[in-house]
């Protein structure tokens, strides 16, 4: 059985290396035999503010609601972004507020402080470029912006194990450093395949 792969780039700039790293991890799954979608949110056009929080549905654009089929469709994802200020950019934290609603995520239980989680069965893969160094994310940070897309966000969900991969420094890179990562993307993506 072939192995469904979605990859969300969640970089506001379509000409941004994030770009760049998901299309190698597409290479490298598609040409081992992976079925791979991409889905660039740069491109789709959608309000990332959920308006009313849960109290009144916000209805979803048609854009959102075809991400929540290939989210559907997908066995792994993929997240690839930049962390800015210890998170993920604004765009794909508006692309969850938006799109990983109750029931289609998860679903509260009646008079309970427990919750259902709808996208069990899926794996995911973090690829996250940064400027920090990893020592500093790591020691002084705590991982910080990794956790809160773990934990708080796809494992809430019922997605796991989720991996992360980190790319840093990104700024001071030379063209030899990004074409090793590159590298480094497109053989994630022939290894998940």
């Amino acid at each position: 059985m072939k192995t469904n792969i979605l990859v969300i780039n969640g970089h506001p700039d379509p000409q941004s290396f994030c770009s760049a790293l998901s299309e190698a991890y597409i290479k490298g799954a598609a040409e081992n035999g992976a079925e791979v979608r991409y889905l660039d949110l740069s491109k789709l056009s959608f309000n990332p503010i959920l308006q009313y929080g849960y109290r009144q549905r916000t209805e979803l654009e048609p854009g959102l609601l075809e991400a929540q089929e290939h989210i559907r469709w997908a066995h792994h994802l993929v997240f690839v972004y930049p962390t800015w200020w210890g998170a993920m950019p604004a765009l794909l934290k508006g692309f969850f507020d938006r799109v990983f609603l109750p029931g289609f995520a998860f679903k509260y239980r009646a008079n309970s402080q427990l919750w259902d989680k709808l996208l069990t069965g899926r794996t995911a893969h973090l690829i996250v470029t940064m400027d920090t160094p990893s020592w500093i994310n790591r020691l002084i940070y705590r991982h910080a912006g990794h956790n809160v897309m773990k934990r708080n966000i796809l494992q809430f969900c019922g997605i796991k194990p989720v991996r992360v991969t980190e790319i840093t420094p990104v700024r001071p890179s030379t063209p030899e450093q990004r074409a090793k990562w590159l590298n480094q993307a497109q053989r994630l993506g022939a290894k998940r395949a």
